[in-house]
């Protein structure tokens, strides 16, 4: 049984970092973040050329089609 006021999942695909990946939608980028094991890491998210700040990724949905290029970060020397 479905629960009503719930959107449906549906599959779309986006590119990430250059090549093309299949997510369910709606999602949002921390959703998509967790969904590749980067929940809660240091990375740098550009959507459709443009920096996203992290206290945005909460809110910010992944459309179809979208262009995402995600960088993690590394400390060392």
């Amino acid at each position: 049984m479905a629960i009503t006021g719930l959107p449906e999942a549906v599959m779309t695909s986006i590119t990430l970092n250059g090549n093309p990946h299949e997510i369910q939608s709606p999602l949002t980028l921390t959703g998509l973040l967790e969904s590749l094991g980067l929940g809660g890491k240091p990375v740098v998210i550009e959507l459709d050329e443009q920096a996203v700040f992290p206290r945005d990724y909460e809110k910010t949905e992944v459309g179809s089609g979208a262009r995402i290029e995600i960088v993690t970060l590394a400390a060392g020397g």
